[in-house]
């Protein structure tokens, strides 16, 4: 994870003049709701990422939540087709941030990437996954030998 530009200049709204903002996502978490008897429950798979994810700030806006520490943020994440931006409710970033006054450095201390899938997606997602887990553990005890 890295980021790149002031979190800051991001307001309640999105803006295209937030492009040059970047945000690099290395982890990913895929979420679902399945019934559970009569409850929905939350499983999720959380996946590391060989290429990271890049987030401009043209395609985020701050949500509003008082609740929230200094340096805490929440974002609605926006899809592009072309020039169109449109929310996409199923996707959702929180970050941390925090300022080293001694270093003059701000520093991104956590990220969350959270996608909302259906179970069908989800079950793919977590199938894919423990395939290629299997396949890195196989490459790993060759080399052992």
């Amino acid at each position: 994870m890295k980021l790149i530009g002031n979190i800051n200049d991001i307001k309640y709204t999105r803006e295209n003049r937030n492009q040059d903002i970047a945000l690099h996502i290395s982890r990913m978490e895929y979420i679902t709701h399945k019934k559970d008897g009569r409850f929905f429950q939350p499983f999720d798979l959380e996946v590391e990422l060989e290429d990271p994810i890049v987030l401009t700030g043209d395609r985020l806006a701050r949500i509003q939540n008082k609740l929230l520490a200094e340096g805490e943020y929440e974002f609605e994440v926006y899809d592009k087709e072309g020039d169109a931006y449109t929310l996409n409710p199923d996707k959702q970033l929180s970050l941390s941030i925090e300022y080293d006054f001694d270093a003059d450095v701000t520093i991104l201390s956590s990220l969350y990437y959270t996608v909302t899938v259906s179970n069908e997606e989800f079950k793919e997602l977590k199938a894919e996954h423990i395939r290629q887990k299997k396949q890195q553990q196989k490459g790993r005890g060759k080399k052992g030998r």
